[in-house]
């Protein structure tokens, strides 16, 4: 009886673990969708950066990559967070930025004034906008 009882206990426990890391990796896949997003950016991988965007946000992620083209581009301390989600859309906030490099000056682009609009699209989350 006592084993039964453990048993029981233990698989509760196992299913609640499961279901907690379940909804959290969901969160973190949203924000990690946007930091991918300006890894792919800074490596100049055109095709990665249109993989992690919705598709009403493609044409848009194409101007965005040509108008980084004559700057040589590396983050700086980025990492994100989901600020919310709900039915499949998340709202992710960054901290860090990205650095342009003009020849002899530096720009630096502080990601962290912009909030980032997700959707997930085909069950992958995927970079599709940001508001100011």
């Amino acid at each position: 009886m006592l084993k039964a009882k453990f048993a029981l206990a233990l698989l509760i426990v196992s299913i609640i673990l499961l279901v907690s890391c379940s909804g959290s990796s969901s969160s973190g896949a949203a924000a990690t969708a946007v930091q991918d997003y300006w890894q792919a950016m800074v490596a100049r991988d055109l095709n990665q950066v249109i993989a992690l965007s919705c598709t009403a946000w493609e044409a848009q992620a194409r101007t965005e990559f040509n108008s980084f083209s004559a700057v040589t581009l590396k983050l700086e301390d980025v990492a994100c967070a989901v600020k919310s989600q709900a039915s499949g859309e998340a709202q992710v906030t960054c901290n860090g930025a990205i650095i342009a490099n003009y020849g002899a000056e530096d720009l630096t682009i502080d990601i962290a004034n912009r909030t980032y609009l997700v959707v997930n699209e085909s069950g992958e989350w995927r970079m599709c906008g940001y508001q100011q």
